[in-house]
């Protein structure tokens, strides 16, 4: 059970931090691809960083529930695995925010400003709300890389103090 348990910790965390890691690669090849056309280079994005957040969701909760019951059978003391849980935590609540809060003001600022964003004006009030939640959404996704990178440093620390 040990192992099992290590395993799905260990497979969860692999999945959301590499999909972090390769998102930005796979939107710049789609936006040097598609240079021309901006919004279907955005458009696919934009389900791309759909998929990464369900991902993410997804991989967070098993991770927390691996990390809950792993003292439970021994894996790791509670108070080694208490520093992930609060951080795969944040991790989540960052990725809940920008998947039901960001995403969806760009959309909105992406529809007022005319369907395109990068044909407009760049003084348009729209534009400059959604180039500012654009570097607010970037940021954010840094942060859950950067978190979740503590966080393997966490549970490899906690594999070294195990019960």
């Amino acid at each position: 059970m040990k192992t099992l348990l290590r395993t799905i910790l260990y497979l969860a965390l692999l999945v959301w931090l590499g999909a972090e890691i390769f998102f930005p690669i796979a939107a710049a090849v789609t936006f040097s691809t598609l240079a021309p056309d901006t919004h279907a280079a955005a458009a696919i994005v934009g389900h791309l960083i759909r998929t990464l957040h369900g991902m993410g969701v997804v991989s967070g909760m098993v991770a927390l529930a691996a990390l809950a019951l792993a003292p439970w059978f021994g894996v790791y003391k509670p108070r080694a695995a208490l520093a992930p849980m609060i951080l795969l935590v944040v991790m989540i609540a960052c990725t809940v925010y920008s998947q039901n809060g960001i995403i969806p003001a760009m959309e909105r600022d992406r529809i007022a400003a005319g369907g395109v964003i990068d044909t407009t004006n760049p003084s348009n009030p729209y534009t400059a709300h959604f180039n500012a939640l654009h570097r607010r959404s970037e940021f954010v996704e840094e942060a859950v890389l950067l978190l979740g990178l503590v966080t393997v440093v966490l549970v490899a620390r906690a594999e070294t103090t195990r019960a």
